[in-house]
């Protein structure tokens, strides 16, 4: 037993005094976008660099949109495959990194065996029985980590256990992003949908009144006809509004991953429920490194240059113990007495000489993949300046946008109003409220499109902006 102890302590020693590994220094590749974010009429102050990024309960505020968005964080699907994928992650590594210790194994056996004594029949039975018990500590095939190679391995899986755990927080931003749009979108075919039906209404009147002036000898039969066509039109727009509310609401059960209540569900887009904070001050670009997704591909950068020093050190000696210690006796009561001890010691070495180019090739593909990587994470982070620069110019101009649609559907509402007027006294021909009727019409549905890509533009900052993950306190996993 004690030479079992001092083989551990040995090998444990032999192994910690090699602490480097042969993996290339790392650093951090040039992000390849601009040091700031582009400016102009088209764009809005981005954030300061600096300043906490809101979470999404600090930007969705509307109190159903916050009940649909806690009910898909429970139940989406999409979060469970991510969170189930951190635990496979985690579990690989926590084997992987086992490989760096010893594996101790207690045995126990007993043999029984009938032998040939090859004695004549005069000098005693030609068959003995031999019995044999043994008990012990053994270490297998321990390999000295001299160059670092299981070192790189754990480091490696380590770098993938994490990039998972971002892809999980990556997934969850999409996620939120995802169920506010949908809800969105529900809101704005509801509003769609009251606008059609208030044009019907509207249009109905105005047709019964064209049609008491055909009746009195004052109307033509153009006016009722024109009076019509606005009426028939809104109505097979409540028919398709309709229909695509109730899709809208399947979509919305299915990113949510479960049936949303009737209550949830919005009424309509004058309250998007979707604010983000003021944006004042400066960004740079250092800013998308926080993102969960570039911090995803930068693990897998880290991960593909440890993959090289395993590689490397594939080329340099291996050094592997094998030891074993305890007590063997005929007896099984004095299998743990005095002079029954026995131990073994099997070091192993070995040196690559000939491999038909297998390790050159590991090597090679380490190295393809490591420049794949930086590949990558270079294109993560150009992706992620590109659609922080669309969404800024957006929001830098949605606002003024809003409000020149929302004068326009009050001028237009005021010229339906006067054209009715005229046309009751008739002081003016139909053509007039004809004309003023489609233009509200036209004005109005336009609002509604303004208002729901001002809310999804709230949305879509929260997202590129990498989430609120400092400020988000929901238990992922």
């Amino acid at each position: 037993m004690r030479s079992l102890i001092a083989i551990l302590v040995c090998g444990s020693l032999v192994a910690g005094c090699a602490n480097g590994t042969l993996e290339p220094r790392y650093q951090r590749p040039a992000p390849a976008v601009p040091a700031v974010f582009p400016t102009g009429p088209a764009y809005a102050p981005p954030p300061a660099d600096d300043a906490p990024t809101p979470g999404w309960r600090d930007v969705f505020v509307e109190p159903k949109l916050r009940g649909v968005i806690e009910q898909a964080l429970v139940n989406s699907r999409d979060l469970q495959v991510a969170v189930g994928q951190i635990e496979a992650a985690r579990a690989q590594y926590h084997v992987q990194r086992a490989a760096l210790l010893p594996t101790v194994n207690a045995s126990a056996s007993g043999d029984y065996a009938r032998e040939y004594t090859g004695l004549p029949a005069q000098f005693g039975p030609p068959y003995t029985r031999v019995t044999e018990y043994q008990a012990g500590l053994g270490v297998t095939n321990y390999e000295l980590d001299l160059f670092g190679r299981i070192r790189s391995l754990t480091k490696a899986t380590r770098e993938q256990y994490l990039a998972t755990e971002e892809a999980r927080k990556s997934t969850e931003i999409t996620l939120v992003a995802q169920v506010a749009s949908d809800w969105l979108t529900l809101a704005s075919d509801e509003s769609l949908l009251k606008v059609s039906q208030a044009t019907v209404e509207s249009g109905a009147q105005n047709l019964n009144l064209a049609q008491r002036r055909l009746t009195g000898g004052i109307g033509s039969q153009l006016d009722v006809s024109n009076a019509d066509t606005v009426v028939e039109q809104a109505r097979a727009d409540v028919g398709r509004y309709t229909t695509q509310v109730a899709q809208d609401e399947n979509a919305l059960d299915l990113v949510v991953g479960a049936p949303v209540a009737v209550e949830a569900l919005p009424t309509g887009i004058d309250d998007p429920g979707a604010r983000l904070p003021a944006l004042p001050g400066e960004l740079t670009s250092d800013l998308l490194l926080r993102r969960p997704d570039v911090v995803e591909a930068e693990h897998q950068l880290r991960a593909a240059n440890a993959d090289i020093g395993a590689a490397r050190a594939a080329f340099f000696p291996s050094i592997a113990l094998t030891g074993s210690g305890g007590s063997t006796t005929s007896s099984l009561s004095r299998l743990f007495a005095g002079g029954t001890g026995v131990w073994a010691f099997n070091p192993t070495i070995t040196l690559p000489i000939f491999d038909g180019g297998a390790n050159s090739g590991n090597l090679a593909y380490a190295k393809a993949q490591d420049r794949i990587e930086i590949a990558q994470y270079q294109k993560a982070i150009q992706t992620a300046f590109r659609e922080v620069a669309d969404a800024l110019a957006d929001h830098g101009t949605i606002a003024e946008r809003l409000r020149a649609q929302q004068a326009l559907v009050g001028a237009a509402a005021d010229s339906l109003r006067l054209s009715e007027a005229l046309y009751a006294r008739g002081s003016d021909s139909y053509i007039d409220v004809l004309t003023a009727q489609r233009t509200l019409y036209a004005a109005q549905q336009s609002q509604v499109a303004i208002q729901l890509t001002a809310a999804n533009n709230v949305v879509t900052l929260y997202k590129v902006l990498g989430g609120g993950l400092a400020n988000d306190t929901h238990p992922a996993h």
